[in-house]
């Protein structure tokens, strides 16, 4: 299925209020979500046919609709439904739900008051993120030449199109060096992020260091995995975190709805292990998902 283009799938998909063929689900190509980047999403994970986290997905939705001055035509129960629904109609059992909101076509300027706003819901089946090999391995990623941009030159908090512009030639980048993906840093210099996930270090005495969301979005995994670690007694510390730091650090991990908990084995020069307190998140974090997708 993964070699199978998107457009060239079949099934429905969720488009303005009405369940459409895949084929049929369809927009001009002058719209402002395309040449403008008017548009925001959501990424959402289906375990054994139920949404985790569903909820807490449609209300970053709506927060990064009402950041990027979009009034979405629906409400939020409505798009929870329509995302439940599609669901039970592609029969998606292990797989991935994308939610997106964008500005129509009415306008092709800067300004876009008068634009309609679209709404969509897509679903299909879907592994892992990264190589189940390489995860078992632990991942390898450089330090890209990007980096996240300031707090007040952009709506960092959200799920929006453009903000990932530099993910895509980060990874790119990396991809291009025989890395697996990326790790960007923010204005300041700091750690950041991966190109679609947090990060995680641990250090000789048990401990979990991880950058402060303060220029890049503070994930829902993430939160989970903080969580998970803090319940079994591991401490947790937020904090702004220097790349030079990592020759500290004994072990290191990504989060995200896609990546799930992914070791990491070696930034440019610096290598971890994949520790046992790694192992044991990852087991808890599968164990919750399942447990939720039971309820």
């Amino acid at each position: 299925m993964e070699s199978i283009p998107y457009d060239k799938r079949s099934g429905k998909i969720w488009f303005n209020g009405k369940t459409v063929d895949w084929k049929d689900a369809n927009i001009h190509i002058l719209n402002h979500g395309l040449h403008y980047a008017s548009c925001v999403f959501e990424g959402e994970r289906v375990y054994d046919g139920e949404i985790f986290k569903l909820e807490e997905h449609t209300e970053r939705l709506f927060y990064s609709a009402k950041r990027m001055g979009i009034e979405v035509p629906y409400t939020q129960k409505e798009i929870n439904e329509a995302c439940k629904n599609i669901v039970n109609i592609q029969k998606v059992k292990n797989g991935y739900v994308r939610p997106l909101i964008w500005r129509g076509s009415e306008m092709m300027a800067i300004s876009a008051q008068k634009n309609k706003i679209h709404v969509a819901v897509a679903t299909w089946e879907w592994g892992s993120y990264f190589d189940p090999q390489l995860k078992l391995k632990g991942i390898k990623l450089n330090i890209s030449n990007w980096r996240r941009p300031a707090p007040n030159t952009i709506p960092w908090d959200t799920k929006a199109a453009g903000l990932y512009m530099i993910c895509t030639l980060s990874k790119h980048e990396a991809e291009a060096k025989g890395f697996t993906d990326s790790l960007m840093l923010d204005h300041e210099g700091n750690i950041a992020e991966a190109t679609g996930a947090n990060v995680f270090f641990k250090n000789e005495s048990e401990e979990l260091h991880t950058p402060i969301p303060d220029s890049f979005l503070d994930g829902i995994t993430r939160r989970e995995v903080i969580k998970i670690a803090k319940s079994k007694g591991i401490k947790v510390i937020e904090r702004k975190i220097r790349p030079e730091e990592m020759k500290n650090f004994v072990g290191c991990f990504l989060t995200g709805t896609a990546a799930e908990v992914t070791p990491v084995s070696q930034i440019n020069d610096y290598k971890f292990k994949v520790c046992q307190i790694i192992s044991d998140l990852n087991d808890a974090y599968q164990n919750l998902v399942k447990k939720d997708s039971a309820a």
